[in-house]
């Protein structure tokens, strides 16, 4: 287990009631995951541990997003299987969608033996950690407390793929910061190989604004077309490509 921030996970100031031995508030768990099989071996994992309580399992992003509305717990950790997907969102555009509610919950990035491009654009987007599904029980759950204090802590992947973790979010904030949020948005569109036409209809903008957007797109990534820009913010991890692309 690897850890961002040494510091201590801050005192919960909010006076819960449902308390457990560790003294702190316990952590209320909304749980993401595609695959019933393991949201329920997750959840007897969470329940056994101190200081956690599972107050959601769902299996995709729209019920997730309804589960965080409807907690009123001030200590809550979404943990968000980076597997998961729906027709409104995939993972890493729910983990930014929570981040644009400011809501005050941490978000953990959940896989199993994700890569180093995986593990950083989930951190991009607004995750506050990552943990293994392979991961042991005490380890878990660790992560899911430090993360509802928003300690950054990455539980799972060996010591050696710390380096390119961090390589690889610095290369994505620096291409990220260069693309506006709606260049960004149009790249990810993109990225499922939809024609101009087909982006604007899922944009409800029009088709020339995409293609403006996308002529501005290369221009930033030094790139001549949306094959070498997805390629290009795919290796940054901005985006996700299938093994065809």
């Amino acid at each position: 287990m690897s850890e961002f921030n040494s510091k201590p996970p801050r005192a919960d100031a909010s006076r819960m009631t449902n308390r457990r031995s560790s003294g702190h508030a316990s952590v209320g768990v909304i749980i993401l995951e595609p695959l019933a099989i393991v949201r329920a071996g997750l959840a007897l994992v969470l329940e056994a541990a101190p200081g956690c309580v599972v107050v959601a399992r769902v299996g995709d992003p729209v019920d997730a997003i309804g589960a965080v509305a409807r907690t009123r717990r001030q200590r809550v950790t979404v943990l968000v299987g980076l597997n998961a997907k729906d027709d409104t969102h995939d993972a890493f555009s729910l983990i930014r969608a929570l981040r644009e509610l400011r809501s005050p919950f941490g978000v953990l990035a959940m896989g199993a033996d994700a890569d180093a491009a995986t593990i950083s654009r989930a951190l991009f987007v607004g995750a506050d950690g990552y943990v293994d599904k392979r991961s042991g029980p005490e380890e878990f759950c660790a992560a899911v407390r430090s993360a509802a204090d928003h300690v950054m802590m990455l539980t799972g992947p060996p010591n050696d793929a710390m380096g390119r973790v961090a390589e690889a979010l610095l290369t994505r904030r620096e291409m990220g910061a260069s693309l506006t949020p709606r260049e960004r948005e149009v790249l990810e569109v993109a990225s499922e190989g939809l024609s101009a036409r087909e982006i604007a209809l899922r944009l409800g903008v029009g088709e020339r604004t995409v293609t403006t957007h996308l002529a501005k797109i290369y221009r930033k990534l030094g790139v001549g077309s949306r094959l070498a820009a997805v390629r290009v913010a795919a290796r940054a991890g901005l985006v996700t490509i299938s093994a065809g692309e």
